[in-house]
């Protein structure tokens, strides 16, 4: 096992070592977006830019407008209803449509609802099997294209929350057309492009062809699912959507058939959350803001690594027999359990959700660390946008308790923070917290919920763990899951779609409220007085605002589930 375990601190810091350097080379794209500069050419008008501005007269768009926190918040929404009504006529009626080689039937209604609203929220929840349930024509113009807009809408609110720090007395936080339209055409279409020529070259299939039948050694003939599968999973990875075109994620020898394809599939992940923060500290004019909040949030996401990893060695025996390799039950021996434990990491402190091997397998402490990973509101890194403005949430509730210690008004990057602002942090924070907890209880407490756990879990804490982690992915927009719950009933699917929907546009019509607010103020200038945000000091006690609304918020629920299935697990 030393050997092993030596492996994966090797793996784990040569991919932190990469995705640092990553985030920082990829950052510079997303400023220039930011700043609504030409990325791939300097002369205005060449090349993507022509498309862009037949873009903005088809749709009737003055690109030169900036929009009022109203106007944002209503061309948001309204976007995002279209894209909601589209994508669900297409799941509903896809045995209508082409490109359906299988020719599979439309789905039920509440399934179809619940996928929508994952996707639409880049949540990419998934209560069926993508290749036996979606056409390629569901997966293509319905499923990939959902994962380039729902994560631009995502960066474009950080973008406005930005813009609300770096404003002096104005209130406009930008264009929510012209931010959406330069993140899809000059950043994500090139880099996805490039992606998935990167995933072909290592076996992954992009293909319009049929799946391949076969005939196994016991005579019993089989399907293997080809499909246009490349360009959807480098856009879900790279805009931290999850889901996939396989069932099983990147565990599926055709998603991720390599180490390679294994190393670019967990870095797209993180590498654009991580670089955002990059820009945030560009965008203020001052790094140091940005490297404080990364520096939170990689104390999280190191602690997280090692947490889970240890559980998995230390406790696997009980689980596998065999001391000497830790647990491997549920993960592929060909990424073993550093690989497995350091995407469950990876992908949990991000609105991901894509798996390389299945949670529900994890060691009762392993699998917790997942949960809880989720339930901090995915800000160790978090989604594309959405994960940097809910940091930057818990970092003006810091100013705020740390102001009320000290009996000085709160300031956050030279904007005072007001009741107004209060509010919205509370409306950020707090609907993912109360859907998670609401959901899961009143989901246990249902007459048929025994029968939508697997047997054997009946009635045990894993069975709760189950539920719970169900909830907690849905309502922080990550789309992971314990396996070992039946999610595809009315219940769940209508239920977790109006969570999605709910945890994913409360907050961010409130960012963009606090952007309004925040950029209306004068900026104050430092003084001796001035609590530092870029120190040390201010990042651990971060860190430890961020532990304790978790900790109070979910120990209980916890307790109920990993926790109690632990102590059960080691016989005490």
């Amino acid at each position: 096992m030393i050997d092993n375990v030596i492996f994966t601190v090797i793996q784990d810091l040569a991919f932190i070592i990469i995705l640092f350097v990553g985030g920082y080379l990829v950052a510079r794209l997303f400023y220039r977006a930011y700043l609504g500069e030409a990325i791939w050419s300097n002369r205005p008008g060449k090349q993507f830019g022509r498309i862009e501005s037949k873009i903005y007269r088809l749709l009737g768009i003055d690109p030169n407008e900036s929009m009022s926190p109203r106007k944002y918040i209503i061309s948001m929404l309204t976007f995002s209803l279209i894209c909601f009504i589209g994508l669900y006529l297409i799941l509903l009626f896809q045995n209508l449509l082409t490109f359906n080689p299988e020719e599979y039937e439309g789905l039920s209604w509440h399934l179809a609802f619940n996928t929508v609203a994952s996707f639409v929220s880049n949540t990419n929840w998934q209560s069926y099997t993508g290749e036996t349930t979606l056409s390629y024509f569901s997966q293509m113009m319905g499923l990939t294209v959902q994962n380039f807009v729902s994560g631009a809408v995502g960066i474009s609110a950080l973008y406005a929350l930005i813009r609300g720090f770096v404003n002096r007395e104005d209130r406009a936080v930008g264009n929510f057309y012209v931010d959406i339209t330069k993140l899809c055409i000059y950043v994500m279409l090139p880099l996805c492009f490039f992606g998935a020529l990167l995933l072909v070259s290592q076996g992954v299939p992009q293909t319009m062809s049929g799946a391949i039948e076969y005939n196994t050694l016991n005579g019993v003939s089989e399907k293997i699912y080809l499909g246009p599968a490349a360009s959807q999973i480098i856009i879900k990875q790279l805009f931290t959507n999850g889901g996939g075109f396989y069932g099983v994620n990147s565990a599926h020898p055709l998603e991720n058939p390599t180490p390679f394809s294994n190393l670019i599939e967990c870095a797209s992940i993180l590498i654009i959350p991580l670089a955002l923060c990059y820009v945030f500290g560009k965008a203020v004019k001052d790094k140091k803001e940005g490297s404080a909040l990364l520096k939170a949030m990689t104390i999280f996401f190191v602690v997280a690594i090692i947490a889970c990893t240890a559980s998995e060695y230390l406790y696997g025996f009980r689980m596998s027999g065999i001391e000497s390799i830790g647990n491997l039950e549920g993960k592929e021996v060909r990424f073993g359990v550093g690989g497995s434990s350091l995407w469950a990491v990876v992908t949990t402190c991000a609105s991901n959700g894509s798996v390389n091997s299945m949670h529900d397998s994890l060691t009762p402490l392993g699998g917790m660390v997942p949960i809880f990973l989720m339930m901090l509101g995915e800000v160790v890194y978090g989604g594309v946008g959405c994960g940097l403005y809910g940091m930057m949430v818990f970092a003006i509730l810091t100013v705020f308790i740390a102001g009320l210690m000290v009996g000085r008004t709160p300031e956050y990057i030279g904007k005072k923070i007001g009741i107004f602002d209060m509010k919205m942090v509370c409306l950020v924070i707090l609907p993912p917290v109360l859907c998670m907890l609401l959901g899961t209880a009143a989901t246990v407490m249902l007459p048929s919920v025994n029968e939508w756990v697997n047997a054997t879990n009946s009635g045990t804490a894993h069975a709760f763990s189950e539920i719970l982690y169900t909830f907690v992915s849905q309502a922080a927009n990550n789309g992971s899951a314990f396996a070992g719950f039946n999610a595809n009933t009315p219940w769940t699917n209508v239920t977790g779609g109006m969570i999605m929907l709910f945890v994913r546009f409360v907050p961010m019509v409130a960012i963009i409220l606090l952007a309004g607010s925040l950029g209306s103020k004068k900026v104050t200038p430092k003084s001796d007085g001035t609590l530092s945000t870029s120190n040390t000091m201010f990042v651990m006690l971060l860190v430890f605002v961020v532990l304790i609304i978790g900790a109070l918020s979910f120990l209980p629920a916890l307790a109920l589930g990993p926790i109690a299935e632990h102590l059960t697990f080691i016989n005490i």
